[in-house]
Formats: C-alpha cells, structure tokens, sequence
C-alpha cells in the first residue's frame, strides 16, 4: 500500500513554519506521464523559498544554491498545494530555508499529504550581483560563521 493511499494521511499542517504560498497546478504543468513536472515544482519552491530571507534582509537576494530537494509524492493536477517555510541559518551574506510543501488532494479535501521538501540558500547581493553583508536589525538572529 502506498503512503498516499494509506488511511491516515497527514491532516494537520505545521504550526511552526509560515504559509509563504499556496498554488494549484494546472494541465498545462503536466509531464508526460500526467503528472506535474519536477522543474515546476522545483520553480514553485524556489519562489516560496525566497520569501523569508528577503523579509529577513531587506536586501536584494538569488538563489545561491539548493542543498537538498525531495520529491515524497506525485504532484497532480488540481492539488492544492501549501508551501511553509522557515529559516534554518542565517550567515553574513546568506540565508538558508527549509521548505515543505504539502497537497491537499481534491477528492481528499481537509487531509494533507506532504509531497516534497527542500533546502535552499539564498544571498544578499549589491546592485552588480555581488554578495553583500547583509543589514542587520537589533531583532534580527545572530549571523553564523559563512
């Protein structure tokens, strides 16, 4: 029995991590197989993914590099997708993020089932795209070493 069909998907989402965005993949993000391709949900993330290292630093940011990326489920047309993140390292020019996305299957409405999660770093960068420090705020967690 796969973990989508078991009888206990996951029903709560996380209360520690910020809804950063919500999306429904449409037809025309399906592979040939039916379901949504793996570059779009990657794109998707990435977005999500930025949101909280920008409100963090108030700085310009890219994407540096993606340290981890699970694909746990197929994504289908018509899931609802929830995207929560929250920062795990914070340097002097970057910021990481974790990120887990859950599906709210249409024909299970009110049961979540998490479908990927990934690491991701983001960095400050001026207006030539060069690494910069970033800003710092008295609320602001301490920089690591990096």
């Amino acid at each position: 029995m796969s973990p989508e069909s078991s009888p206990n998907p996951e029903t709560t989402l996380p209360k520690d991590r910020e809804l950063v965005l919500k999306v429904i993949p449409m037809p025309a993000d399906c592979n040939a197989n039916g379901d949504i391709f793996g570059g779009w949900v990657m794109a998707q993330v990435d977005l999500a993914g930025a949101v909280l290292p920008a409100r963090h630093a108030r700085e310009r940011m890219a994407t540096v590099a993606v340290n981890q990326f699970v694909f746990k489920q197929p994504v289908r047309v018509g899931d609802i997708l929830s995207f929560f993140s929250h920062i795990t390292r914070v340097g002097r020019t970057s910021v990481t993020v974790q990120v887990e996305v859950f599906a709210e299957r249409f024909s299970m409405q009110g049961q979540y089932l998490k479908v990927t999660e990934a690491s991701l770093t983001y960095v400050a960068i001026d207006e030539n795209g060069r690494p910069k420090p970033i800003s710092r705020d008295d609320d602001a967690p301490p920089a690591m070493p990096g």
